[in-house]
Protein backbone atom coordinates (compact mmCIF):
# COMPACT_ATOMS: atom_id res chain seq x y z
CA UNK A 1 0.00 0.00 0.00
CA UNK A 2 1.26 3.46 -0.87
CA UNK A 3 2.26 5.73 2.00
CA UNK A 4 1.55 9.42 1.53
CA UNK A 5 3.66 12.22 2.99
CA UNK A 6 0.88 14.80 2.99
CA UNK A 7 -2.54 15.79 1.65
CA UNK A 8 -1.11 17.11 -1.63
CA UNK A 9 0.54 13.76 -2.38
CA UNK A 10 -2.66 11.86 -1.55
CA UNK A 11 -4.82 14.05 -3.79
CA UNK A 12 -2.30 13.87 -6.64
CA UNK A 13 -2.39 10.05 -6.48
CA UNK A 14 -6.21 9.87 -6.36
CA UNK A 15 -8.24 9.15 -9.51
CA UNK A 16 -8.10 12.32 -11.62
CA UNK A 17 -11.87 12.78 -11.79
CA UNK A 18 -12.07 12.91 -7.97
CA UNK A 19 -9.22 15.34 -7.41
CA UNK A 20 -11.40 18.51 -7.61
CA UNK A 21 -13.84 16.99 -5.07
CA UNK A 22 -10.97 16.20 -2.71
CA UNK A 23 -9.48 19.69 -3.08
CA UNK A 24 -12.87 21.20 -2.23
CA UNK A 25 -13.40 18.84 0.70
CA UNK A 26 -9.93 19.61 2.08
CA UNK A 27 -10.58 23.35 1.80
CA UNK A 28 -13.95 23.06 3.54
CA UNK A 29 -12.50 20.97 6.37
CA UNK A 30 -9.62 23.45 6.80
CA UNK A 31 -12.16 26.30 7.00
CA UNK A 32 -14.36 24.38 9.45
CA UNK A 33 -11.47 23.21 11.65
CA UNK A 34 -8.96 26.09 11.32
CA UNK A 35 -6.84 25.15 14.34
CA UNK A 36 -6.65 21.43 13.51
CA UNK A 37 -3.51 19.94 12.00
CA UNK A 38 -3.45 18.31 8.58
CA UNK A 39 -2.29 14.75 9.13
CA UNK A 40 -2.13 11.37 7.47
CA UNK A 41 -3.62 8.47 9.46
CA UNK A 42 -4.68 5.02 8.29
CA UNK A 43 -3.11 5.95 4.92
CA UNK A 44 -5.61 8.75 4.33
CA UNK A 45 -5.59 12.49 4.90
CA UNK A 46 -7.39 14.00 7.83
CA UNK A 47 -7.64 16.83 10.31
CA UNK A 48 -7.08 16.52 14.02
CA UNK A 49 -4.68 16.91 16.91
CA UNK A 50 -1.79 14.53 17.51
CA UNK A 51 -3.25 11.05 17.05
CA UNK A 52 -6.86 12.19 17.43
CA UNK A 53 -8.61 12.43 14.07
CA UNK A 54 -11.66 14.67 13.81
CA UNK A 55 -12.33 14.09 10.12
CA UNK A 56 -10.63 12.14 7.36
CA UNK A 57 -11.28 11.65 3.68
CA UNK A 58 -10.46 9.16 0.97
CA UNK A 59 -10.92 8.42 -2.72
CA UNK A 60 -11.70 5.01 -4.14
CA UNK A 61 -12.27 3.78 -7.67
CA UNK A 62 -15.94 4.80 -7.88
CA UNK A 63 -16.55 7.17 -4.98
CA UNK A 64 -15.06 9.27 -2.20
CA UNK A 65 -15.71 9.23 1.52
CA UNK A 66 -15.70 11.61 4.45
CA UNK A 67 -15.01 9.89 7.78
CA UNK A 68 -16.05 11.40 11.11
CA UNK A 69 -17.16 10.18 14.53
CA UNK A 70 -20.12 7.84 14.97
CA UNK A 71 -21.91 10.53 16.95
CA UNK A 72 -21.60 13.03 14.10
CA UNK A 73 -23.16 10.56 11.64
CA UNK A 74 -26.02 9.83 14.04
CA UNK A 75 -26.61 13.53 14.80
CA UNK A 76 -26.85 14.42 11.12
CA UNK A 77 -28.44 11.29 9.64
CA UNK A 78 -31.40 13.31 8.35
CA UNK A 79 -29.13 15.90 6.68
CA UNK A 80 -27.14 13.10 5.04
CA UNK A 81 -30.30 11.43 3.74
CA UNK A 82 -31.73 14.78 2.57
CA UNK A 83 -28.55 15.28 0.50
CA UNK A 84 -29.17 11.92 -1.19
CA UNK A 85 -25.99 10.43 0.25
CA UNK A 86 -25.35 7.14 2.01
CA UNK A 87 -23.72 6.76 5.39
CA UNK A 88 -21.99 3.96 7.23
CA UNK A 89 -21.28 4.03 10.99
CA UNK A 90 -18.45 6.53 10.55
CA UNK A 91 -18.56 7.77 6.97
CA UNK A 92 -20.49 9.36 4.16
CA UNK A 93 -19.84 8.37 0.56
CA UNK A 94 -20.21 10.75 -2.35
CA UNK A 95 -19.36 10.97 -6.04
CA UNK A 96 -19.13 13.39 -8.95
CA UNK A 97 -22.83 12.85 -9.61
CA UNK A 98 -23.72 13.46 -5.95
CA UNK A 99 -21.03 15.58 -4.29
CA UNK A 100 -21.17 16.30 -0.58
CA UNK A 101 -22.47 19.82 0.16
CA UNK A 102 -20.08 22.20 1.94
CA UNK A 103 -22.73 22.85 4.60
CA UNK A 104 -22.90 19.13 5.40
CA UNK A 105 -19.11 18.90 5.61
CA UNK A 106 -19.16 21.77 8.10
CA UNK A 107 -21.94 20.22 10.21
CA UNK A 108 -20.22 16.83 10.29
CA UNK A 109 -16.78 18.26 11.04
CA UNK A 110 -18.03 20.39 13.93
CA UNK A 111 -20.20 17.58 15.30
CA UNK A 112 -17.30 15.13 15.14
CA UNK A 113 -15.04 17.55 16.99
CA UNK A 114 -17.67 18.07 19.69
CA UNK A 115 -18.39 14.34 19.93
CA UNK A 116 -14.69 13.61 20.42
CA UNK A 117 -14.24 16.42 22.94
CA UNK A 118 -11.59 18.17 20.88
Amino acid sequence: MTKFANHDAYIAAAPEEFQPLLVQLRAQLAKTLPDAEELIAYDMPGFGFGKSIIAGYAAFSKQCGLYVSKGAIIAHAEDIAASGLKASKTGVTFSLRKPIPDELVEKLGLASREDLGL
